[in-house]
């Protein structure tokens, strides 16, 4: 039997304990030593369930109370100066959240999955240092509980770096961490670890091989400390890198067996008889159960050429829930192909002995379940090109949308869910108040959400949300085609968890989503209400979809179910809709060679959902994590009229990208970050201001949040968005003094032109007169002699 080994499991509680618990410390409600013992008990609690499932070799160390690659920036004392007066906790949730006056680290995606990471920053004058206390205790709780299956995970120093926001040399750093990892290693040899994990899941990346001097350096000397190294990659194959990096001296390589083809590369290139493979052959990304035929043909096809294999799941199973059992109010038919982590662990007990009896029925009792839809096969096949383009372009229909003043403002969609309103919603589901109390409830919240931004002069509000749980799930579960959990939840970042949605079969939209609440809103203001629509990628690339069904014609069915939504919104009276896709940049396979692919049928499927919009309506999009310049084409393809972007934690490297691209359509950069409670000054946000102007013109520009306020408090809130509005009319009074300056300037340039011209007509007529008196002399009766012959 093969050895069975895991990479990471999820740390959140199946209860959601780590979000109540990092709640409630923030606000002081709970101290730190309850904290960490919550965050013990969970970590526990996850190790046990892998032993109990029979795991041989348990990954420890990717359970955090944050973000992993948090932990080990500040496990080497990479820390920049703006933190370096905190201590402990503060100092960690500082780096994460930020604190006022000091701006937090900056998130972004991790590789291409929904899990946010914060990038390190290394400044010029760091001097990297050990702090491994906090890691050395976890492997000795872990080593009490697990014993000799505890494998220590570390993540290695090129992905480290590679993700890292650098004022240093590459080379140079790996150089300075390099003692420092050698030892740790040192110390886990003496705590009696058999073996480490390292993850290098950067050696899948498209300029992998321009790190081919420094990985060959690093692990020459990390297996000098004589402990088996399993150098750990995933989330897709090693491409061209694959000659050097399984030569590299490690005693194990993992591979994911899931995304890319390492498949075809050990049968071009062999696979070195010294070395163990690690087969991710169980996909930690996806809820599907394995289809035991195909997992089977894969491992006797690896067994022809590799002596020496384990399994194992392709990544760490963070991605995944803890357990389909507990859903108990999914379709038998359904629940019977779904794996989840603890589903995940049996399987590989399942494929370790080969007893897989009863799967290929419970893939058959689905197939009859979730049977094609016609109808919506027909639209799919009645799709034309002019299904996917506006009717006017850009510049003849702007003229025609909504004119508001200089730096128009707005927000990304929601406000504050508060304990009010998740009550309601909870009192809803379980059937105590009726769906007229119901929406009475929301119409309540949406009065004061719109007669909030009324108040504070924003120029187009939004009704705030407050009917939806999640921006994807609310969507999902209005369609057809879509299942839902109950204890479902996977962590986004942080006490941030979602509850993605399962698309099991042919999406539809039965009825209109959003038209009530945005009729409800439209009827407290005067002004545009925007309406509020997640876009048909962000669903899909935020949800488990089948596997057995080409991405893009998942993304498609949504995008024609969201297209109707569009013409019902503006039949309502929406003249401006916001289609959210977010998650659009993070689907970009990590393969250069196969962006062009992706972003045709993502793109287009965008272009699907808002072809048919009037060209009266004007088409938002939001888009997180600035980091969008090298799919800038994409971007303009998109066609959308107004683009909001995250740009608070990541500069302006976004607006100049998007100037030197010579970007025609309007632009709404982020002013400040959503994800700290620090409330931002005026100063600030007039600071972002007059950076934005010096990027692009000051009619591209509008003026919103980072992202959604669905998180923060209206404490918070009120004050940030009042702060915004004031350095906003701070602007446009700028603006209008600079108009009537010009003005002035253009009318004393005139007064100037007129003074010349009077001048120019009084030398003219000095002229004339000065001609006229020749004249008179010439002309004289005295002078006039001419004889009579002349005559």
């Amino acid at each position: 039997m093969p050895i069975t080994q895991t990479l990471g499991y999820p740390r959140i509680g199946k209860n959601r304990e780590m979000k109540r618990a990092l709640e409630a410390y923030w606000k002081g409600k709970l101290d730190s030593d309850a904290l960490l013992a919550t965050f013990a008990a969970v970590t526990r609690e996850g190790w046990r369930t892998q032993m109990e499932a029979g795991i041989d070799k348990i990954g420890v160390g990717m359970e955090t109370l944050y973000d992993h690659v948090l932990d080990w920036a500040l496990r080497f004392g990479l820390i920049p100066a703006r933190f370096r007066d905190l201590t402990g906790l503060d100092r960690y949730f500082a780096m994460a959240r930020g604190v006022p006056g000091i701006p937090a680290l900056d998130m972004t995606k991790w590789f291409d999955t929904n899990y946010h990471y914060l990038a390190p920053e290394i400044e010029a004058d760091v001097a990297p240092q050990a702090h491994f206390g906090d890691f050395l205790a976890l492997v000795r709780e872990a080593q009490t509980v697990l014993g000799a299956r505890t494998v220590p995970v570390i993540l290695g120093p090129v992905t480290l770096l590679r993700l890292a926001r650098l004022s240093v040399d590459f080379g140079g750093m790996v150089s300075a961490l390099l003692p420092l990892y050698r030892e740790l290693l040192d110390v886990l040899k003496a705590l009696g670890v058999t073996e480490v994990q390292f993850h290098e899941p950067a050696l899948v990346l498209g300029d992998a091989a321009e790190l081919r001097p420094h990985v060959e350096t690093a692990y020459a000397v990390l297996a000098g400390a004589g402990l088996p190294i399993n150098l750990v990659t995933y989330f897709d194959d090693l491409g061209e890198n694959y000659p050097w990096i399984v030569a590299l001296p490690v005693a194990m390589l993992s591979l994911d067996f899931t995304r890319g083809d390492n498949l075809a590369l050990i049968q071009a290139h062999g696979w070195p008889q010294d070395k163990t493979l690690g087969a991710g052959v169980i996909d930690a990304r996806s809820v599907w159960r394995i289809r035991p035929a195909a997992v089977t043909a894969l491992l006797e096809t690896l067994r022809d050429g590799v002596p020496q294999m384990r399994i194992g799941p392709s990544s760490s199973l963070q991605f995944v829930p803890y357990t389909a059992s507990r859903e108990k109010a999914l379709p038998d038919a359904l629940r019977g192909v779904l794996a989840f982590a603890e589903e995940k662990l049996a399987e590989l007990a399942m494929l370790s002995t080969g007893e897989t009896a009863g799967v290929d029925g419970a893939w058959a009792a689905f197939r009859a379940f979730a049977p094609a839809d016609a109808a919506v096969q027909s639209r799919l096949d009645a799709l034309r090109p002019a299904d996917f383009t506006r009717a006017l372009p850009y510049s003849e229909r702007r003229p025609l949308q909504v004119q508001l003043p200089p730096f128009p403002t707005t927000t990304i969609g929601s406000f504050p869910q508060t304990p009010e309103v998740r009550r309601l919603r909870t009192r809803f589901n379980k059937g105590e108040i009726t769906q007229a109390e119901y929406e009475a409830g929301i119409d309540a919240f949406i009065g004061y959400t719109v007669g909030v931004q009324d108040g504070l002069g924003l120029d187009m509000p939004v009704h705030g949300e407050s009917e939806r749980t999640d921006m994807v799930e609310y969507f999902a579960q209005k369609m057809a085609g879509f299942a839902f959990t109950h204890y479902g939840w996977v962590q986004s970042f942080g006490s941030r968890y979602v509850r993605p949605p399962i698309i099991y079969a042919d999406v539809s939209r039965p009825d209109p989503i959003t038209v009530r609440e945005f009729r409800v809103a439209q009827s407290y203001t005067q002004k545009p209400v925007k309406g509020m629509l997640t876009g048909p990628v962000t669903i899909l690339n935020w949800s488990y979809p089948r596997t057995d069904v080409p991405r893009h014609v998942i993304a498609y069915q949504i995008a024609l179910a969201l297209r109707d939504e569009i013409a019902d919104l503006e039949a309502a009276g929406a003249r401006a809709i916001q289609v959210d896709e977010p998650a659009l940049r993070e689907g970009l396979p990590l393969k250069l060679d196969r962006w062009d692919a992706y972003l045709t049928w993502a793109v287009d499927a965008f272009r699907l959902a808002v072809g048919r919009a009037a060209p009266e309506t004007q088409i938002h999009t939001h888009m997180c994590y600035s980091e969008f310049q090298d799919i800038l084409p994409a971007i303009d393809r998109l066609d959308a009229d107004v683009i909001s972007i995250e740009n608070a934690r990541s500069g302006d490297e976004m607006l100049r990208a998007l100037a030197d691209y010579g970007y025609p359509r309007e632009v709404g950069p982020g002013v400040y970050d959503i994800h700290s409670p620090v409330v931002p000054s005026v100063a600030f946000i007039a600071g972002k201001l007059e950076s934005f102007v010096r990027h692009l013109k000051p009619e591209q520009i509008w003026v919103n949040p980072d992202c959604g306020l669905k998180t923060r408090a209206w404490d918070e809130v009120i004050p940030a968005l009042r702060n915004m509005l004031d350095a906003v009319r701070e602007a446009r009074g700028k603006g209008q003094e600079a108009r009537s300056k010009r003005q002035e300037a253009r009318g004393k340039k005139q007064e100037a032109r007129g003074k010349k011209q009077e001048a120019r007509g009084k030398k003219q007529e000095a002229r004339s007169k000065k001609q006229e008196a020749r004249t008179k002399i010439i002309l004289h009766p005295a002078s006039c002699i001419l004889h009579p012959a002349s005559f």
